[in-house]
């Protein structure tokens, strides 16, 4: 199966992400992380466009085909990315899910993403600025939502398992 996370910066995405790799015994693909490895190669100096995309698009697939479920951490805020994402599960001959993180509580939202620590050497996190100017295109597509405003980590992926074994 293939996991499809996104949501805005300071949701809980990767915290989420994380635990249920953890739970699942699942690869987890964070895309932040992909980006920063580039960037330190020095080939990639200006903007990343698409090329963390690209790069844990295929090794999504490569771990698929072999049976591993996949958790593909990002933003993931425009439709064509979920529709790529889509196109690897439907390559692998593999369900993909689609969940939605958010925090609905923009309060919370900016508290987290002002306190937060980087956990990437190098990373530059986004600014609470940054976070409310970023695109990010209404996801009508998911099969999952999870609002993180109301929930501690632990029943963020409580509620998360449960929705996938219903699926």
């Amino acid at each position: 199966m293939l996991i499809i996370l996104g949501g805005l910066p300071g949701s809980g995405k990767t915290s989420i992400a994380r635990d249920l790799a953890r739970r699942l015994g699942a690869v987890h693909l964070r895309i932040d992380t992909i980006e920063q490895a580039l960037r330190e190669t020095g080939k990639v100096v200006q903007s990343m466009e698409d090329a963390g995309y690209q790069v844990a698009y295929v090794v999504a697939e490569d771990n698929l085909r072999l049976g591993r479920t996949v958790i593909a951490d990002s933003v993931n805020p425009i439709a064509i990315t979920r529709e790529a994402w889509q196109a690897v599960a439907e390559r692998a001959g593999v369900r993909a899910v689609e969940v939605e993180i958010l925090c609905s509580d923009e309060d919370e939202n900016r508290r987290r993403v002002e306190t937060r620590a980087p956990d990437i050497p190098g990373f530059a996190l986004p600014t609470w600025d940054a976070v409310v100017a970023r695109h990010y295109e209404p996801w009508d597509t998911a099969d999952v939502v999870i609002d993180t405003a109301d929930c501690d980590l632990d029943d963020a992926v409580a509620r998360l398992l449960s929705r996938l074994q219903a699926i």
